[in-house]
């Protein structure tokens, strides 16, 4: 791949995964504007697998923000990029669980009227349902508390 942005998250995730004992290749792709670092689990344990997803995705969500942070730090803004972590399907069908949830609290607040907390949810994921939402002209959403206790509110303007 020639783009200079793909290959730095590629090198580095390999670069991690190497120094981590994991035998996996690392393939890109560019899709919303965002690099999707999709590690290749066919060299991988179903344990290895496990532990690099984590429990509610804990691990893969903090590898993802190391990467965001190591491999946009000290650049221009015209050679920062967004990268997203893939593995083994868990952040698309994650995509999908939160793309229903948006849909089933917008749909109850709009029936209620009343205001919904949303908790358990990293600061990735509450900024996914934040774009979600972010343009429905009847709703708002904002955080509320703080780490790791902190939950998105969805309510009507």
């Amino acid at each position: 791949m020639s783009d200079a942005k793909a290959e730095r998250g590629q090198q580095w995730l390999e670069r991690l995964l190497q120094l981590a004992g994991l035998p996996a290749q690392v393939d890109v792709t560019c899709q919303d504007d965002a690099y999707w670092l999709t590690i290749e689990s066919s060299a991988l344990t179903p344990e290895q697998v496990s532990a690099l997803v984590g429990e509610g995705g804990k691990a893969i969500d903090s590898i993802q923000y190391l990467a965001n942070a190591i491999l946009n730090m000290g650049c221009d803004e015209e050679l920062q990029a967004a990268y997203t972590l893939e593995l083994a399907g868990y952040r698309q069908k994650r995509q999908e669980e939160l793309r229903s949830k948006a849909e089933e609290v917008a749909r109850q607040v709009r029936e209620t009227g009343e205001s919904i907390e949303i908790a358990d949810l990293s600061g990735a994921e509450r900024r996914q349902i934040h774009t979600l939402l972010k343009d429905s002209e009847d709703l708002e959403t904002f955080s509320r508390g703080q780490e790791p206790h902190r939950t998105l509110v969805v309510r009507l303007r």
